[in-house]
């Protein structure tokens, strides 16, 4: 049998008297490391044994040494009757190799038993007077990007070695936690004349001098810390409740749909003006809109914002199997392709026509008409070169005039749609997005009327009482000024 034990915190006072008698009377001992303040104490009480510190050195990180250590119990065991595997505090918390040998030992049929032991986490429960039953997680420093932090509950941060560690671990918890947020430094904690239990702000974790082997982090639970998604989503729950806001209460899906386009485009406005303050105002915004449809939805018993999550975190692996499968994609015209492919067969769109209905009707029609042309151009529907483009544009334009002094309004519309249509091609030619070269103009010509109607007051003149010849005298003025100093 492979019996497994654990040495304590630290203090010889912590090691239970079943694991003790285990070692005095083993022939086979064997410690994952005798880096730890207890291993002083079985030297004196005359227990033999070996070590893996070596496997420290000639590995290249520690999931090779927790497997290797694994892998040669299991081998050392196959010639001997019983092993007696010692490693520091619990065998079952925050021990790697314990996690690997156990796992080896039931895929090979191999006896293996866990003595009781006194956890370092024991102690700093102790030591803080910290109650689990509110809340406590325990967390591995080499195992930061993997977990999901929460101020509901106590955390505890385990094997935070070196200044190098607790650097990782300070910016991983900054991107959650204010920055001078309260922890708890333990090192050593339960060995007499080592331990050092102190508190400091979040940013000066990876400044202590006495960072090792035994250190810990202790950060409390703090619900006024940094808000987070479950605050946003227990703000949209009281909005809607009976004490909660009218107005909030009485809305619908249907009422505050505009409400998501409207904040999509003042996003795009704040990435425009490469404003980072307004981006995160207006992403807050976006979001906001995403949760609210979400808990109308939950009202409704028809779904919740973890159905929001779980459908756009499946449609995105399932999209991306160059990156979560086994398909190989080396650029973006290949993704494009494939995202394209995966896109149909998953919407259920039968022919290239299905295709060109599916683009949304309620986005901005010069987004549209460059959407659907793209999709067109994808099978050789396109005309030849930007020269023809160009020549599609006056051919339109020669219509629309043929048309405007006529009385069909409806003939009107369609070649006026058509010249537009045309114009969007060129702009597709030229890779230039028409929507945004609209509101370029759109601006530039709300910036140059400024220039007309601040110069007519100047001239103690009403813009209403001025001749279009006097206007456009003026706004030929405001063109030959250079761009930056109008824009």
């Amino acid at each position: 049998m492979i019996k497994i034990v654990g040495l304590g915190p630290g203090s010889k006072d912590a090691i239970t008297f079943g694991t003790l008698e285990l070692l005095k009377n083993s022939s086979n001992v064997i410690l994952r490391t005798e880096k730890h303040p207890t291993v002083k104490y079985l030297k004196e009480m005359g227990i033999k044994f070996q070590t893996y510190d070596e496997k420290y050195e000639k590995s290249e990180s520690f999931d090779d040494v927790y497997n290797s250590i694994a892998e040669d119990i299991i081998k050392k065991y196959s010639k001997a009757e019983e092993i007696v595997y010692a490693v520091p505090g619990h065998p079952l918390v925050a021990e790697k190799s314990v996690e690997i040998l156990l796992k080896l030992c039931k895929e090979q049929g191999i006896q293996a038993e866990v003595l009781p032991a006194v956890s370092f986490i024991d102690v700093v429960m102790e030591r803080l007077q910290i109650d689990p039953v509110k809340g406590l997680k325990i967390i591995d420093a080499f195992d930061m990007k993997n977990q999901i932090l929460d101020k509901r509950i106590g955390l505890i941060i385990t094997q935070v070695y070196n200044k190098f560690i607790a650097s990782d671990v300070k910016l991983a918890l900054l991107e959650y936690y204010n920055d001078d947020t309260e922890i708890c430094f333990i090192r050593a904690a339960g060995v007499k004349g080592m331990e050092s239990i102190r508190t400091m702000p979040l940013y000066e974790l990876d400044r202590q001098e006495d960072i090792d082997y035994l250190t810990s982090v202790y950060i409390p639970r703090d619900i006024e810390n940094n808000k987070d998604f479950y605050d946003l989503l227990g703000i949209m729950d009281k909005l809607r409740s009976n004490e909660g806001c009218p107005w909030d209460r009485e809305q619908t899906h249907e009422s505050i749909k505009k409400a998501m386009i409207e904040e999509s485009y003042e996003v795009v406005e704040a990435i425009e003006k490469n404003d980072d303050n307004a981006i995160i105002e207006e992403l807050g915004d976006v979001l906001f809109q995403i949760v609210f449809h979400a808990q109308l939805g939950k009202e409704e018993g028809m779904y919740n914002i973890n159905d929001v999550i779980s459908g756009i975190c499946n449609k995105m692996i399932y999209r991306h199997p160059h990156v979560f499968g086994d398909s190989n994609c080396e650029t973006s015209s290949e993704v494009i392709k494939k995202w394209d492919e995966i896109k149909k067969d998953e919407q259920g769109l039968k022919s290239y026509t299905d295709e060109l209905r599916h683009v949304p009707k309620i986005l901005p029609s010069l987004m549209r008409a460059d959407k659907v042309q793209r999709k067109a151009a994808k099978v050789g529907f396109d005309l030849d070169n930007i020269e023809c483009a160009f020549n599609k544009v006056l051919e339109e334009l020669s219509e629309v005039k043929c048309e405007y002094k006529g009385d069909k309004k409806d003939r009107i519309l369609e070649e006026v749609g058509d010249l537009i249509f045309s114009v969007v091609n060129v702009a597709r030619f030229l890779d230039i997005d028409s929507e945004f070269a609209l509101n370029y103009t759109i601006d530039k010509f709300i910036k140059r009327f400024e220039y007309i109607e601040n110069e007519a007051f100047n001239q103690k003149l009403k813009l209403e009482d001025m001749t279009l010849k006097q206007m456009n005298k003026l706004w030929d003025e405001v063109k030959s000024i250079k761009k930056d100093k109008i824009q």
